[in-house]
């Protein structure tokens, strides 16, 4: 077994803006980072390990499931996880007339059933470490907007979960979820491009004049799972820059 006593975290939908920056910032911590996403590592990308997995395969078939989380235990090799980190989502736009089933299989997998089954999985890991379950949510959970049903169903149902699990697992694990609003993601960046003015009044909309940083909700993270504060479970904590105490936000 491993004597190696830094602390080490996995990190789903590593490849993305807030997955980048939280890798980047808990590495700068001084954490061994696992980082997992289904696409291949970016050169750039600084962290201890790599897996590639693709999140709703997990889910639908039980033995490439299986190998996934083998390789996440390989790479933790033997040593307690202090945190999982459960980023990765998709986001699949559509309303009542339009969302099919498979959206709303790929939707619930990615974002809802994929953070279960991870949590399950690596629950002997993280109860050695007393560790840390954070899934990333959405202020779709709470507030949302036309197109977004099956998004802020599954963000509301994570919400729930980690409600549910605090609740369930007790002592054991730490289980918390961070519900961000508009993030400056690339994601964001290619759905509003060539559109500046939409861009400038979704900004504007927020109390504090300006789009969220991936850096942002990654510092948050680390202070929920590293600044000391242990009694905090089963929580959903906003990160919204005063947009959710707003009465209207315009599409």
């Amino acid at each position: 077994m491993s004597t190696n006593k830094k602390k080490i975290c996995v990190i789903t939908g590593a490849a993305g803006g807030i997955g980048r920056a939280l890798v980047d910032v808990f590495s700068g911590a001084g954490f061994d980072v696992i980082a997992l996403d289904k696409v291949p590592r970016a050169t750039d990308l600084v962290c201890s390990q790599y897996c590639r997995g693709d999140l709703e395969r997990f889910v639908d078939d039980e033995v490439y499931a299986a190998k996934l989380i083998l390789d996440i235990k390989t790479a933790l090799n033997g040593r307690p996880l202090d945190a999982l980190i459960n980023n990765a989502a998709v986001q699949i736009l559509g309303g009542l007339v339009d969302l099919t089933r498979a959206d709303w299989d790929k939707t619930l997998s990615v974002n809802l059933l994929a953070p279960f089954l991870l949590s399950q999985a690596l629950l002997t890991q993280l109860d050695s470490a007393f560790g840390c379950v954070i899934n990333i949510g959405s202020i779709h959970a709470r507030l949302t907007k036309k197109n977004f049903v099956a998004y802020a169903t599954s963000k509301a149902a994570l919400a729930g979960m980690t409600r549910a699990l605090a609740v369930d697992i007790g002592p054991r694990v730490r289980i918390n979820a961070i519900e961000p609003a508009a993030i400056e993601t690339e994601m964001l960046k290619v759905a509003f491009e060539g559109k500046s003015q939409a861009y400038n009044q979704l900004a504007d909309c927020h109390p504090q004049k300006r789009i969220g940083q991936p850096e942002e909700v990654a510092r948050l993270a680390l202070a929920i799972i590293d600044g000391g504060v242990k009694f905090l479970h089963g929580a959903c904590i906003d990160i919204n820059g005063g947009v959710g105490s707003r009465l209207f936000d315009p599409d």
